[in-house]
């Protein structure tokens, strides 16, 4: 007698994101996608639905063409279905319904051009779903997705209900989803192809002519650490193939697409807005996180935990904006970009203008660096600079046609990081600056536009949930094939004598007191007193304007060691100019003791241990790189030069004092386990200051950015092109 039948949908999501390095994704082509294919193509009774985002996609068409010939063959043969998605990976309620319909509708043009003849199903990226969802995907054309089983559960559907596709509505348009098997994702590649048969012949015994959905990353089948081995040279995926072969008359691999086309959805259903249950976990604060890990720990052995489970929710996607300030910013900087691209249609930009600022709008939308789990995320450098490289490219693009002028200069407040508070952007052609006045005055964004770097795209130190493993200090699961979620790897060793937080955001322009005695170290580990309660106090700001310069006027009465004082800072830029002009008056000082007063800059995507990456002095000596701490004496400048970028960044002060320098380090979590991550460089100038006969302190200092020879395209060469 034979078995019941079930359909199983293999549907794998391969991915790189923008701005990864080329040797990471030629690791991964090697690792995962080629020998993937490789062991796929000689199985003719097998069928899967891939994805393949839209950066390893271009990737791939100009580096290995000929494996992008092998999928479009397959494709034709009705062996593999190419499903699509956004374009360069957005989390798509991260961005505005214009953008989502954007990216799907263009990615799947490009797919169909490139590699297969339609595109009618889609990628969920990291399954992050919101109910308006169902809307934009049909506006894009998309008939299908897939989410996991843990929306499903989460709508009160139970498992045996989970074996098929919905219809989710929104507006009147609607979509078929399918629900991918959390149960299959532990399972696939780590445990034996006869345990997942086992599994999708109960599932058959319950349901016979169910559908099964596996929905995963394609790099845990060779990328992921340890699974090269287990899953290549082990055999693994060959004999797991024979065995869906063998099992061929009652187990059917088909796409998602046969499945549509020949069956009716289940029913319908409104999913809640969540993401899979890792990144519900993540999502969280970390106080949270470890009482939802306690109550997890204490009830899974329970009789009834499948049912209490099902009714346990983590936190929402959105969140991470909370979590993490600097995703906000790097958001809102995103809607800035989005917005002055749609202001740009509205006066006539030229259609080359628009396409070429569109796609880099599009590739800054990429969601890699804008949260963080087990997949690194925001703290990879390299993945933020990418990404305000992009977005700053767009605005750049865009400003040749909105502004007359080669030469201009703006100022502008509004709340622009969406807090109902207002901050303040001064801008010319060559630099952009963004000040939070309600934050201690601080400038959070640095752009230097003609090479799209964001020179504070830092990152805060700060505590996480993963942090109590590398205290704990003992590597699990070393050598074995596992899920990245059982995984304890340490890359490095000391990791736990590493773990420091940080009491603010790592921006720049902050005002402190310190004791006359502080040292480096004590301000490197956070363990310098601060004495007043300017570094994040609420300043006033006024704008001052004319035709060739912008200011802005910050004035903040605090104290200092219990004695009253008055700050007022100033931030200039003129037109034309390569450097910001900042001065400070400190009134209300008394004549008969003295105060350490310190400025703190924080500069991103420097990175240490280069030979090109150095910091001088101000006679042009070279004094060390960026991962060396400094403390310059008697001293009224410092440089910090990076010949890769083509930048040299220099602080001049106008009054000698101690400047002090250092890397700032933050212990972070990837999927290659646990590492020591460089942030930023942190400069200092301090000076001992002592009020004049009416109590009063100044200096000015200039910030220059000097840029010469990059190596990067720079936005200026990319907007004559398109213009061209």
């Amino acid at each position: 007698m034979s078995n019941p039948h079930i359909n199983l949908c293999l549907v794998l999501h391969n991915h790189q994101p923008v701005g990864n390095f080329d040797n990471v994704f030629e690791a991964a082509y090697q690792d995962s996608y080629l020998p993937f294919l490789d062991v796929f193509e000689p199985f003719a009774d097998l069928a899967i639905s891939l994805h393949t985002s839209g950066p390893l996609m271009k990737w791939l068409q100009q580096k290995h063409p000929d494996y992008l010939s092998r999928i479009a063959s397959l494709v034709e043969a009705g062996r593999i279905e190419i499903i699509g998605g956004a374009f360069y990976e957005a989390i798509l309620p991260m961005i505005p319904q214009r953008d989502r319909v954007g990216q799907i509708a263009k990615y799947s043009r490009w797919l169909e051009q490139h590699v297969c003849s339609s595109v009618n199903g889609m990628w969920m990226p990291e399954r992050v779903w919101e109910s308006n969802l169902a809307s934009s995907i049909g506006d894009a054309g998309i008939r299908y997705t897939v989410l996991d089983d843990y929306h499903f559960r989460r709508a009160g559907l139970s498992q045996d209900e989970l074996y098929g596709d919905y219809v989710v509505e929104d507006e009147g348009r609607a979509v078929r989803i399918f629900p991918g098997s959390e149960h299959l994702r532990y399972l696939i590649p780590f445990s034996s192809a006869d345990e997942t048969i086992n599994y999708c012949r109960s599932v058959a015994a319950k349901r016979p002519g169910g559908v099964l959905v596996f929905g995963d990353d394609g790099e845990k089948f060779g990328t992921w650490p340890n699974t090269q081995k287990h899953v290549y040279q082990d055999g693994w995926l060959r004999d797991f193939f024979q065995a869906l072969t063998d099992n061929r008359e009652w187990l059917h691999t088909v796409t998602l697409g046969e499945v549509v086309q020949s069956s009716r959805p289940l029913g319908k259903i409104y999913l809640p807005d969540c993401s899979y249950r890792e990144m519900t976990e993540w999502a969280l604060p970390v106080g949270r996180q470890v009482e939802h890990d306690e109550l997890v720990h204490s009830l899974e052995h329970d009789p009834k935990w499948q049912q209490i489970q099902s009714f346990l929710a983590g936190g929402f996607w959105r969140n991470f904006k909370v979590k993490y300030p600097e995703t906000n910013f790097m958001y809102s900087r995103m809607m800035y970009v989005s917005n002055l691209l749609e202001h740009a249609k509205e006066r006539g930009a030229s259609q080359a203008v628009v396409n070429a600022a569109m796609d880099h709008l599009y590739q800054g939308q990429c969601n890699c660096p804008y949260w963080h789990g087990a997949f690194g995320g925001i703290y990879l450098p390299h993945l933020r600079n990418a990404v305000y490289q992009h977005l700053l490219f767009a605005e750049n693009l865009l400003r040749t046609s909105l502004e007359a002028d080669k030469t201009w200069v703006h100022g502008e407040s509004g709340d622009f990081d969406f807090d109902t508070l207002s901050e303040v952007r001064l801008a010319n052609e060559q630099i952009a600056t963004w000040i939070s006045p309600a934050a201690g005055g601080h400038i959070y964004e640095l752009d230097v536009m003609e090479i799209g770097h964001n020179l504070g795209a830092t990152l805060a130190r700060r505590n996480e949930f993963y942090h109590a493993k590398v205290l704990q200090g003992e590597n699990k699961s070393e050598g074995d094939a596992a899920s990245i979620h059982d995984l304890v790897i340490f890359k490095q060793d000391g990791l736990d004598e590493r773990l420091q937080y940080d009491t603010r955001l790592r921006n720049s322009m902050i005002d402190h007191f310190w004791d006359e005695d502080v040292t480096v170290e004590a301000l490197m580990e956070n363990k310098a007193l601060e004495r007043g309660d300017f570094a994040d106090g609420d300043y006033q700001a006024k704008i001052r304007r004319n035709p060739e310069r912008i200011q802005v006027m910050l004035t903040r009465e605090g104290n200092a060691w219990g004695v009253p004082l008055k700050i007022t800072k100033g931030v200039t830029l003129a037109k034309g100019s390569d450097e910001l002009e900042l001065a400070w008056l400190i009134e209300g000082l008394p004549q008969d003791r003295t105060f350490r007063f310190g400025v703190e800059f924080n500069l991103a995507g420097l990175p240490e241990g280069q030979d090109d990456r150095f910091f001088s002095d101000a006679n042009g000596n070279r004094i060390g790189h960026f991962g060396q701490q400094q403390t310059l004496i008697d001293a009224n400048s410092i440089s910090l030069t990076d010949q890769w970028l083509g930048l040299a960044v220099t602080i001049v002060s106008d009054q000698a004092g101690t400047i002090w320098a250092y890397p700032v380090h933050a212990v972070s979590q990837s999927e290659s386990g646990f590492e020591l991550v460089h942030q930023a460089v942190c400069v200092q100038p301090s000076w001992i200051v002592k009020g004049d006969a009416n109590g009063r302190w100044s200096t000015k200092l200039k910030l220059k950015l000097e840029v010469e020879g990059s190596k990067y395209f720079s936005a200026s060469e990319e907007a004559r092109v398109a213009l061209a």
